[in-house]
């Protein structure tokens, strides 16, 4: 590995030659393979993908290694540290765009399928195809499809399990804020304690996430199949807690960094980007809780 030169605040930073790239494309490659085949039935399918995700994930521990050890090391000015907060708005951005199209889903499907299904408003489809089509919501659609055998299903209520995940994740939100303080005042005792409980709840809102799709999908009769309403409940719900997965495991990264020394009251931009994305995570589930599971 060649080494880089320091350079002064108003320069570029000029990395060194890397192999991670090359890496990278090979990895996402195989993982695609290894998608299409196991969309398509392929004996070998499964074991493509499931070697796919390894390479990513190893790419992710290498040049986020790399990157940690480049900035230890002093060689980041504050170019690169702008270019670094660019990077993390936009990707959030694009977050926010990603689940905005999955919100998109559920107001069209509600506020304008099923009522044009159910013989209502200008674009309306005449309601003979399906005589006891009701076009109220949570609909399932104009037939039986989820598992029961009367098509009935039944919707989780927002004041259970929802309501605690909810207080799960704006507890965190409040304590990674205080670990934020924390760590611009010095305090790196509370930064570390207020950081750990920050990604313990996110695994226990996790938990209770996973409890909570058990009975749905066994005991409720609520699955992805189950027409519109289920198909948009799991992706919307199921890619947030992906998000989740995503934010906790951050913090534990960023929690072994602090547990090791990284970090300095002004030179703190890798907490502050996963403070970012956990703040995010925290506001689209008050979206699912208000137009998924309450209204």
């Amino acid at each position: 590995m060649a080494d880089a030169e320091q350079t002064s605040s108003k320069e570029y930073y000029f990395p060194h030659g890397s192999r991670l790239p090359f890496f990278g494309s090979v990895s996402l490659f195989i993982l695609m393979a290894g998608a299409a085949a196991t969309l398509n039935g392929a004996a070998l399918g499964g074991w493509v993908l499931g070697l796919g995700f390894v390479l990513l994930f190893t790419l992710f521990f290498l040049w986020f290694g790399e990157v940690i050890r480049e900035n230890q090391a002093g060689l980041y000015n504050e170019q690169v540290d702008r270019s670094f907060r660019m990077g993390m708005m936009w990707f959030i951005f694009s977050e926010v765009m990603f689940f905005a199209a999955f919100f998109g889903a559920l107001f069209y499907a509600r506020q304008l399928s099923v009522p044009w299904l159910g013989g209502e408003g200008a674009k309306a489809v005449t309601s003979i195809l399906w005589p006891e089509f009701d076009a109220g919501w949570p609909s399932s659609g104009p037939g039986h499809l989820g598992p029961r055998d009367d098509g009935s299903y039944e919707i989780i209520p927002a004041f259970g399990l929802p309501a605690l995940n909810t207080a799960l994740l704006l507890t965190s939100g409040l304590t990674l804020t205080i670990a934020h303080h924390a760590m611009k005042s010095a305090h790196r005792s509370i930064l570390k304690v207020f950081l750990a409980l920050t990604f313990v709840l996110g695994f226990i809102f996790l938990g209770v996430q996973v409890l909570e799709y058990g009975h749905a999908w066994n005991e409720l009769g609520l699955q992805l199949g189950t027409g519109i309403y289920g198909s948009t409940f799991f992706m919307l719900t199921g890619f947030h807690g992906l998000h989740v997965l995503v934010g906790a495991i951050m913090l534990v990264v960023i929690w072994l960094r602090c547990m090791k020394g990284h970090f300095t009251p002004r030179q703190h931009f890798a907490f502050e980007a996963v403070a970012w994305y956990w703040h995010f995570v925290d506001v689209v589930w008050l979206g699912l809780f208000i137009f998924v599971y309450w209204i």
